[in-house]
């Protein structure tokens, strides 16, 4: 019998992308660092430059769905395992959710999951230990993972607690609950085009929204995709393409966009012909604005400034729009940004609703009498959207709400308040495909200085 090879680890194929998911849900579980951070720019995990880009599209899928499904992963491992999972070895708590999470959701054999998650425990000097609990237990997570699931039959395993029992508080159980269940389904990919959104829709194999965003189901890279080196379009949510379309036409306006970066509302008002100022106090993510705008070829004026600190530049008169695009939880983007869900808690509240306070006040000292106040959130927590403006209005007489209408938003009533206010919710613009349904949620609300 010839001898056997022995396989180093690296040398198997997807274990580098197992190992590099393994590192990133440990910076967002335990090092309270977001996917964004680890992702992308300087930060971002030294590891993934070697990746092929199929496995770095697996890996970043594993993370999702992880994060996506983390409550149902610890009901399920919970259940199979006797003394619970091991604290004293992160690795050995990645490799059993990185394992389950293909046996249950992903397209993966229950082998090959198994096996690698194996070498993952093995490859580490605190974990290595645990290599036989952790094959034993994903074997009968092959077996018995599934009904585990189908016996708790609930989404909201997946949304901590405090955010459930607020959305429950504010917007009642069966809302909460479809909230829960949107916010589980992998998101497709919006995008806001320059012109002729059916057009892209075709070539993407998408279709256009009511609202005029074209969505596409397409994976992989975003830049190899038609139309995006030839600045044609941009990644937006359909839901946070809606503020910056309550100016009305701005052609020839002096606009501010006062938290601007990344941009995609800055390059919308800029689009349509606004004299667009842009201001952000994070250098880094105003470098990545300049290279958006040098890529749609747009023009504006880029400021690197604490908003709430600026006073305005050289125009002294007050400008004809401000847009307060405001630091939040940002828990309406969960869909999209799963980690949201498990970096954020209750107490942060505190701290952004003040500064929220703040970017309201400076907002209305800039502007000019008669100009126009929009003001919105990627947050779900009324204390974010709604309570701010009403705090707002009761401080400052000199400013009144102007109500949005529904021909405003394509017809779509149900995401206006009685106020006149938007509220999209991530449970709105159903689809009979979950991926092409959904909507970031978010709050506006458009005012006007007397």
């Amino acid at each position: 019998m010839p001898p056997q090879r022995f396989v180093m680890p690296s040398e198997v194929p997807g274990l580098s992308a197992r190992r590099i998911a393994a590192d990133i849900l440990d910076g967002v579980l335990h090092k309270h660092r977001t996917l964004d951070d680890q992702l992308d720019g300087a930060a971002a995990h030294p590891g993934l430059k070697s990746l092929a880009d199929r496995d770095r599209a697996l890996m970043r899928r594993l993370v999702a769905t992880i994060l996506r499904r983390l409550g149902t992963l610890g009901h399920v491992l919970s259940r199979l395992l006797d003394r619970g999972i091991p604290t004293d070895a992160p690795r050995a708590q990645s490799a059993l959710l990185i394992g389950a999470a293909q046996i249950l959701w992903m397209d993966v054999p229950d082998h090959a999951a198994v096996d690698l998650s194996v070498r993952l425990v093995q490859s580490d000097r605190r974990a290595a230990k645990y290599a036989g609990l952790v094959n034993a237990v994903l074997r009968r997570c092959a077996r018995e993972g599934q009904p585990l699931i189908d016996e708790v039959k609930s989404q909201t395993l997946d949304v901590p607690p405090w955010l459930l029992a607020r959305w429950i508080a504010y917007y009642g159980e069966t809302v909460a609950r479809d909230i829960a269940l949107a916010i589980s389904h992998e998101p497709s990919l919006d995008i806001t085009v320059k012109s002729d959104a059916a057009q892209w829709a075709s070539r993407l194999h998408g279709e256009t929204l009511p609202t005029g965003s074209v969505r596409t189901l397409l994976q992989g890279s975003v830049t190899m995709l038609p139309g995006f080196a030839e600045g044609q379009w941009w990644v937006q949510d359909a839901a946070a393409a809606l503020p910056a379309r309550l100016f009305g036409d701005v052609a020839g306006k002096t606009i501010v966009d006062l938290c601007a970066a990344p941009g995609g509302k800055t390059a919308q008002l800029a689009q349509a012909g606004a004299r667009v100022t842009a201001v952000d106090r994070s250098p880094h993510r105003m470098a990545r604005l300049r290279d958006n705008f040098a890529r749609l070829a747009l023009q504006a004026e880029l400021v690197v400034a604490d908003a709430t600190e600026w006073a305005g530049g050289n125009n002294s008169g007050g400008f004809d729009g401000i847009l307060v695009d405001a630091p939040c939880t940002s828990t309406g983007t969960i869909r999209r940004h799963p980690d949201v869900a498990w970096l954020r808690q209750e107490a942060d509240l505190g701290a952004l609703t003040a500064l929220q306070g703040r970017l309201l006040q400076k907002a209305v000292a800039l502007l000019k009498p008669g100009g126009t106040l929009v003001y919105c959130t990627c947050s779900l927590e009324p204390e974010e959207g709604e309570q701010a403006i009403s705090a707002l209005l009761s401080a400052e007489p000199a400013v009144r709400r102007a109500p949005i209408d529904a021909g405003e938003v394509a017809g779509l009533s149900e995401i206006l308040t009685v106020e006149g206010d938007l509220r999209t919710l991530p449970c709105h613009l159903p689809h009979q495909d979950p991926r092409l349904g959904g909507l970031d949620g978010f709050y506006a609300a458009r005012l006007i200085k007397s």
